[in-house]
Formats: C-alpha cells, sequence, structure tokens
C-alpha cells in the first residue's frame, strides 16, 4: 500500500514539474522581448544591442511570415471566384453555339421550290409566300447554284465553260449579259436564265434542290 502511495506521489510531482517546464517555455513572456534580461557584471553595451537586433530580425520574419500566410490565403480564396467566372463564360458561348446547331439542324425547305427573276423577292417559298430559293444545290455535281441578277447567259455557253470556271465570278462574267429584271443562275454542269417566278418542278432536266435555310 505504501508502494502504491509512493509511487502516486511521484508521478504527480513529475507531471506538476512538466506543467511548470512547459508554463516557463511556452506561456510566460520572452524576458529579451520586454527587455528584463539582466546584463552580466563587465559586458559591453554592444551585447544589449546585437540582442535588439536579433530579437527585432526575428519578428520582422514573424511579420513577413504573416504577410505571405495572408497572401496565400487570398490567393486560395480568390482563385475559385476566377475559376466560376471562367467556367460561366464558357458554359455561355457553348450554349450560344449548341442553340446555333440546333436551329441550324432544324433548318426549313422550301416548298415548293421557286426560281424567279431579279425582282422575286428571294427567301423560303411555300404556296402562300411564293420566294425565290436562294439556297440552292445541285445533287449531281455538289455545287451551290450561283445567281447574278439583272443579268442572262450568253447563247454560246456549254458544259464546258461552266466546268471550268465555277464559281469564280471574273471568270463567268465573260458569258454574262445585262439584262434588267432577270437572273442568271448556274451551277458546274447546268444553267438558266429566269425572268418570272418559276416551279423549279416544272424544269425536270434540273437536279437543283433546296438546301434549307
Amino acid at each position: 500500500m505504501s508502494w502504491r502511495k509512493t509511487g502516486g506521489f511521484k508521478m504527480a510531482k513529475d507531471l506538476d514539474e512538466l506543467l511548470d517546464e512547459v508554463e516557463s517555455k511556452f506561456c510566460r513572456p520572452d524576458p529579451l522581448r520586454l527587455g528584463m534580461v539582466e546584463q552580466p557584471k563587465g559586458t559591453h553595451s554592444s551585447d544589449r544591442n546585437r540582442a535588439e537586433a536579433k530579437e527585432n530580425l526575428r519578428l520582422a520574419d514573424t511579420f513577413k511570415r504573416a504577410d505571405d500566410l495572408d497572401s496565400l490565403i487570398n490567393e486560395i480564396f480568390e482563385e475559385p471566384d476566377f475559376d466560376k467566372k471562367t467556367f460561366k463564360l464558357k458554359s455561355k458561348s457553348s450554349g450560344n453555339t449548341s442553340v446555333r446547331a440546333s436551329i441550324q439542324g432544324v433548318g426549313k425547305s422550301c416548298s415548293p421550290v421557286y426560281l424567279g427573276g431579279s425582282t422575286a423577292p428571294c427567301g423560303i417559298g411555300t404556296n402562300i409566300s411564293q420566294r425565290a430559293c436562294d439556297h440552292l444545290r445541285c445533287i449531281a455535281c455538289d455545287f451551290q447554284i450561283v445567281s447574278y441578277d439583272d443579268y442572262m447567259w450568253d447563247k454560246s455557253c456549254d458544259y464546258l465553260f461552266f466546268r471550268n470556271n465555277m464559281p469564280e465570278f471574273h471568270k463567268l462574267k465573260t458569258k454574262l449579259v445585262k439584262k434588267k429584271g432577270a437572273r442568271a443562275y448556274a451551277c458546274q454542269c447546268s444553267w438558266r436564265t429566269v425572268e418570272e417566278l418559276t416551279d423549279l418542278q416544272m424544269d425536270h432536266q434540273l437536279r437543283w434542290v433546296c438546301g434549307k435555310h
């Protein structure tokens, strides 16, 4: 029984000493910072100056680390905001692209498809809104049809002329003749001069279709 009491007292004493040591190292103010260190007799005042200089350097280093920590914290909090803004902008851009793609995919076709002279309005042709199609494509040569208002094709035009010169206007214009009210159409394999609104189905030789608007 006496051994247990002795051991308990020793442990309590050791614990008190440990607490005292921790308190002396971490809880009590630094006597050097407070200027309370006693100078040994016979020492020069420069020793105190060196000690104060060291303390000032230590404090400056501490403040610098604190500033660096603040800067790091600010960067951490600012970075996500930047990423969110960038993400939002990207999302908005991709959304607009997808909307445009979906709109283009739903493109409307003329029904029926009309050709017309220069006085005929262009657009999506219907039975109610009779407009000349300006998005024609040839399924024979796979060329987009070009058209020139107030022009007609010269009678000397032939297949090889369009085969070799489409779609360069500066080459095609050598066979274009001015004619008010007419519209000259051509692809790489066919050509027509039209003066009045005409249903494309009436010309069975042409392989032209509406390429969708």
